[in-house]
């Protein structure tokens, strides 16, 4: 176990500082692929360490937004190993899957290539009962010593995890410690952040909400636009924390024509994205199928977006 995985699952990155275990911005990463759709180590590596240079705390890898449904068990692993070596911030490596045996296999295997902690998203397409949801996150759990992240996104998986259930996973399971949350329903995640166990961290799992979800006690984004406004986030934390609730307002409302753009029923996440950071220039290349259509537009969108941000700016676009 390296030092870094000890101090994560202790719940802190920093001795001297109280931070969220995987911090406060956290960006759910889109995995580099060639010109052939090959998966690039190399690019990754550089890329998660761009990512780091911009203001990320943490990172998500082979996670949904990196495309994991098109990714093989051994691709997911391999890119798990090179950004964990290539960064010194904590690595939540998506493990997730609709089989709890297959779950189970590539949380171990994530463990052994150096990830920080495992994010899992609730099962998806054969919508298990709370009963099962709850069997199956319990069973991936007990199968490892990382941190365990239930990550809650009912408009993909079609099945909500109830709260109720997720209170039951932190009380009963001691390293499942946090719940990427996109829901939708902020009113229900402050009832689940009231009455989760101490330790038990709330991240925002989708970026419109972030603020909102500051205000009941959520501790960090795992976002998107963060590819792009990390260091904005950095400083709409930054505000919130130190009590300029009004500053944090200001940056978030700048920060609105990014989460619009981050996805849509044209160009579903991560398409966009991608298209964003080529424009930045990093090689990330197209998503693979069938998410590599791209509208005609989206080129122009991307660049507008951009323009308005720090890092359009850094790049003499604004």
């Amino acid at each position: 176990m390296s030092e870094l995985q000890s101090r994560t699952r202790q719940g802190s990155t920093s001795p001297s500082l109280a931070r969220p275990r995987f911090g406060r911005v956290v960006t759910a990463m889109v995995t580099p692929f060639d010109d052939g759709g090959r998966l690039d180590l190399g690019a990754a590596a550089e890329f998660a360490r761009w990512l780091v240079s911009q203001g990320n705390e943490g990172l998500v890898v082979a996670g949904t937004t990196g495309e994991s449904p098109t990714l093989s068990h051994d691709e997911q692993v391999d890119l798990i190993a090179a950004v964990s070596e290539a960064v010194d911030v904590p690595v939540l490596a998506g493990a997730g899957s609709n089989d709890t045996a297959a779950a189970i296999e590539l949380t171990q295997r994530a463990e052994r290539a150096g990830a920080h902690g495992v994010l899992h998203v609730a099962p998806y397409y054969n919508r298990p009962s709370q009963a099962g949801l709850k069997a199956h996150f319990a069973a991936v759990a007990g199968e490892t010593a990382l941190p365990v992240v239930i990550y809650d996104i009912p408009v993909r998986t079609g099945r909500k995890v109830e709260t109720e259930t997720l209170l039951a996973l932190a009380r009963e399971n001691p390293n499942i410690l946090g719940l990427k949350d996109a829901a939708g329903d902020p009113a229900e995640t402050a009832r689940l952040i009231a009455e989760a166990p101490d330790g038990f961290e709330v991240y925002s799992g989708d970026d419109s909400l972030t603020l909102a979800l500051l205000a009941f006690g959520a501790v960090g984004v795992i976002g998107v636009a963060t590819h792009w406004t990390a260091a904005e986030h950095v400083e709409m934390f930054d505000a919130w924390e130190s009590g300029d609730h009004r500053l944090a307002t200001e940056i978030n409302a700048a920060l609105i024509a990014s989460f619009d753009y981050e996805t849509g029923p044209a160009a579903p996440n991560p398409t966009p994205t991608k298209a964003l950071m080529r424009l930045a220039g990093q090689p990330v290349g197209r998503c693979r199928p069938p998410m590599d259509a791209e509208p005609p537009d989206l080129a122009e969108r991307a660049l507008s977006v951009l323009a308005g941000t720090r890092l359009g700016h850094d790049l003499g676009l604004g």
